[in-house]
C-alpha cells in the first residue's frame, strides 16, 4: 500500500499533519471542506500478505463506529473502499491521552475518582448502546475536563453484529495489563470485561504500578484467574477506603461479585458515603474451585444487552447467513442465491444478513495470501462479496461481510453459524459426480450438522434454480 504524505487527498480529505501513529494504523489530521472542523484519518497497515487479522480490526471497528453515536466516542465521518485505499474518518477529539496522565501516577485520590467517574460515565453510554470496548487502556481514553471519549474499537464486540476476531481465534485478544480473566479465556461478550479493565486503570493511577504487571504469554495472562493483585493500600498508603473497595469491586475474578453495571460504578464514585466498605483478605485456595467454576459460568447475553428473547419469534429468520461460493464458473447459481436471499430478507425489515464466503487454506504446505500481481486474495474476496450482494440494496446497518479461511468450508460456515447465533443459512450445492458423492460436499455437510435451518439452492443444466 502506497504510503501518505503531507498535501495527499483521499476521497477529499486532504491531509495536513502526521498523527503519533500505532501499531496497526497511521493518523493524520485531516480537513474536508464539507465537514466543519479538524478531522483524523485513520489509515490501517493492510499488507498484502500479512496476517488477516488487521483486516478483520479494521472491518469491526467500521461497522462498530458507524452504530455509535453520542458525547464519549470520536463523530463518525465516513470510510474509505478496501478496494482502493481504506480509512476511517472521524472528527478529532480534543483534550489530554489519559496515557500521559498514567506516567504522572500515583495520583491523589480525588484525581482518581473524578477520572473514574468519566471513564465508568463513558462506559456505561457505550454499553447502552450494545457495546463491549475489550480493549480499554489509558491510551485508548481521552480526557476533555470531565469527560471522557473512548477511542479504537478495533477489538470491540456489538451485541447484534457477528464477533469477526472471535470466529478467526479463540487466543486472547486485548492488551495484556488490562485484559479481564473471561477474556483470557476466550470470551468476548461481557461488557463487565470492560469494568475490569477500569479496574486496572484505576490501580495503576492510585498506585502507580499495573495490578497484574504486562505479562506475554497466555500462562502469564492466566496468573490473574488465581493471584490476587497486592493490596492496593500497600502502593498507596493514604486511599480511602471506599475507593480502594471500589477498585477491588471492578477486579474481581468472580463476575457475581465484580461491578455488573458501569453505571453503578459511576454512582459509588459520585457518592462515595454510601459504599459498603467490606473485608478483604488473600484469595483462599479453598475457593479457586467454585472461582474458576463461576467464572466458565456464560451469562445471557439476551439479559445483558436488554434484548427481548421474544423478538427473535416473529415471522422469518432474523439472522441469515449466506454463504456464497464467488467461484466465476458458478455465475448462475451465485444468481440464484441471491434471488433465494432476496427473499429471505424482504420478509422481516429487521432482519440481518452475514454475508460470507471461504478461502481455501492448505492442510500440508504453504497457502498462497497474495495473487499473481501482489494483491492481497483476501481483500480480493470481501471486495467481490460486496460486489455481489450490492444488487440486494440493504442499508449498511442490515449487512455484513465476511471471508472465512479454513481447510473445511463446511467447518468454517458451521462454526460461524453456532458462535454467531445465525436462524437461518442459505447456501448452494453445485452439481452432483461421482466423486462429490463419494467425498461429500459443503452443502450436505451442512445440511446434516447445523443447528438451525437451512435452504440449499440448486441450479438446473439450463441455468434455472
Amino acid at each position: 500500500m502506497q504510503r501518505q504524505a503531507v498535501g495527499d487527498v483521499i476521497d477529499g480529505f486532504t491531509l495536513t499533519a502526521p498523527l503519533k501513529a500505532g501499531g496497526m494504523a497511521t493518523l493524520w489530521l485531516a480537513a474536508h471542506p464539507e465537514h466543519h472542523g479538524p478531522l483524523v484519518l485513520k489509515i490501517p497497515f493492510l499488507d498484502p500478505g500479512g496476517d488477516v487479522s488487521a483486516i478483520l480490526g479494521y472491518e469491526a471497528e467500521e461497522l462498530i463506529h458507524r452504530r455509535l453515536s453520542g458525547p464519549h466516542v470520536p463523530r463518525f465521518i465516513a470510510a474509505g473502499d478496501l478496494a482502493t485505499t481504506p480509512y476511517l474518518a472521524m472528527g478529532y477529539v480534543r483534550g489530554d491521552s489519559l496515557g500521559s496522565r498514567v506516567r504522572a501516577a500515583p495520583l491523589p485520590a480525588a484525581e482518581v475518582a473524578r477520572i473514574g467517574l468519566a471513564i465508568a460515565t463513558a462506559l456505561a453510554d457505550l454499553h447502552r448502546q450494545g457495546v463491549v470496548h475489550l480493549d480499554l487502556k489509558p491510551e485508548n481514553v481521552i480526557l476533555d475536563g470531565d469527560t471522557a471519549v473512548l477511542l479504537d474499537f478495533g477489538l470491540a464486540r456489538h451485541a447484534l453484529l457477528p464477533d469477526l476476531l472471535g470466529e478467526e481465534s479463540a487466543l486472547p485478544m486485548g492488551t495484556a495489563a488490562y485484559m479481564a480473566p473471561e477474556q483470557v479465556l476466550g470470551e468476548r461478550s461481557d461488557p463487565a470485561s470492560d469494568i475490569f479493565a477500569l479496574g486496572c486503570i484505576l490501580y495503576q493511577l492510585a498506585g502507580g504500578e499495573e495490578p497484574f504487571g504486562r505479562p506475554r504469554t497466555v500462562p502469564g495472562m492466566k496468573r490473574r484467574l488465581y493471584h490476587a493483585p497486592k493490596p492496593l493500600r500497600l502502593l498507596a498508603p493514604d486511599i480511602p477506603a471506599w475507593l480502594e473497595e471500589i477498585v477491588a469491586r471492578c477486579l474481581e475474578v468472580d463476575r457475581g461479585r465484580r461491578y455488573a453495571d458501569a453505571a453503578k460504578v459511576a454512582f459509588d464514585l459520585r457518592h462515595p458515603e454510601q459504599v459498603t466498605v467490606g473485608k478483604r483478605g488473600p484469595v483462599s485456595r479453598r475457593g479457586l474451585p467454585r472461582r474458576l467454576l463461576d467464572l466458565f459460568q456464560k451469562r445471557d447475553e439476551r439479559e445483558m444487552t436488554g434484548t427481548p428473547t421474544q423478538a427473535r419469534r416473529q415471522a422469518g429468520p432474523a439472522l441469515i447467513l449466506c454463504a456464497v461460493d464467488l467461484d466465476a464458473a458458478q455465475g448462475d447459481l451465485a444468481a440464484a442465491i441471491l434471488a433465494e436471499t432476496g427473499r429471505l430478507v424482504a420478509a422481516r425489515a429487521d432482519s440481518w444478513l452475514a454475508c460470507v464466503s471461504v478461502l481455501r487454506t492448505e492442510l500440508i504446505g504453504e497457502t498462497r495470501s497474495v495473487d499473481a500481481q501482489g494483491r492481497s486474495l483476501y481483500i480480493g474476496r470481501l471486495v467481490a462479496l460486496k460486489d455481489w450482494a450490492r444488487p440486494l440494496g440493504l442499508p449498511e446497518e442490515r449487512i455484513s461481510y465476511h471471508v472465512l479461511e479454513a481447510v473445511s468450508a463446511g467447518e468454517a460456515i458451521l462454526r460461524y453459524a453456532e458462535h454467531n447465533e445465525i436462524d437461518h443459512i442459505v447456501i448452494g450445492a453445485r452439481a452432483s459426480s461421482a466423486l462429490r458423492r463419494h467425498l461429500g460436499s459443503v452443502s450436505s455437510k451442512v445440511v446434516a450438522e447445523a443447528r438451525c435451518s437451512v435452504s440449499v439452492v440448486r441450479v438446473r443444466s439450463g441455468g434455472e434454480p
